[in-house]
């Protein structure tokens, strides 16, 4: 079910979904997408569970409050969303950006998270300089003058001659300004290799070896930092592997939630 969460300064676009009493598991998309990332995820994954996604600020049909935002208010947002919900020991799926709000909660909110999936992701990804241009490019240009270099980081050449890539292409160009602009200011200002470096909760990392955003070694280096973590590479996958390599995902997130006992 689509609903909008009125939190402390943004409205969150999300959807509900599942079992209401079942175990949770939470989704949160990259820079530039929005919760329909996850649409070729939700129908593999097993019956019982109750499955929670939603539009970052500035992104899909969230509201878009004036910027730069931090890392600290995407987290915040992520933590009053499921407060909101009611949500405890959830399973937070986090890609890419998501990825860096799971780690920031998973340190903040032991209490909502009890395992969390590192998905195309890292403790710091990039410099801040190549976000801060990222953000003066679409501000100044539009973010169509960014399309074409980010489709070729985040899908194999093959895939990029598809519908779906075109279909991606638009929903990043899609995105409003402010809130890509202001996002990518969140990005710049985020290293979490020394709080990421403290948790212990079970947490599977997944990289995808045609990545141009996150490639695999940058992953594992930082799902290595959570003690007992697992980790899981997709062969022929992009930066969105749940998009291009849907079957595998699914797969992969299924074991890990068996594994934990979360299903």
């Amino acid at each position: 079910m689509t609903r909008f969460a009125g939190l402390k300064d943004v409205r969150i676009h999300y959807r509900d979904e599942g079992v209401p009493d079942g175990a949770p598991v939470v989704f949160a998309h990259a820079l530039g997408t929005d919760l329909t990332l996850w649409d070729n995820i939700v129908p593999l994954l097993p019956v019982g569970l109750r499955v929670v996604r939603y539009d970052a600020r500035g992104h899909g049909q969230s509201s878009c409050p004036d910027g730069p935002y931090s890392m600290g208010a995407l987290v915040r947002d992520a933590e009053q969303l499921l407060d909101h919900l009611g949500l405890r020991d959830c399973v937070f799926v986090g890609l890419s950006m998501g990825g860096m709000v799971a780690q920031g909660l998973a340190v903040k909110r032991l209490d909502q998270v009890r395992a969390m999936v590192l998905s195309n992701t890292a403790a710091k990804i990039g410099t801040a300089a190549m976000w801060h241009d990222r953000a003066r490019v679409a501000r100044e240009q539009g973010i169509e003058a960014l399309a074409d270099a980010t489709l070729a980081r985040w899908f194999p050449r093959p895939f990029r001659d598809s519908p779906q890539a075109a279909h991606w292409r638009a929903v990043m160009t899609g995105q409003l300004v402010e809130g890509y602009a202001s996002c990518c200011a969140a990005i710049a200002g985020t290293d979490f290799y020394t709080p990421t470096s403290g948790l212990g909760l079970p947490t599977l990392g997944i990289a995808g070896s045609h990545d141009g955003t996150t490639p695999p070694d940058l992953v594992r280096e930082t799902v290595d930092l959570v003690r007992g973590s697992k980790f899981h590479l997709i062969r022929g996958a992009g930066h969105l592997p749940c998009v291009d390599k849907p079957g595998d995902y699914a797969e992969a997130l299924t074991g890990f939630l068996r594994d934990i006992g979360h299903i």
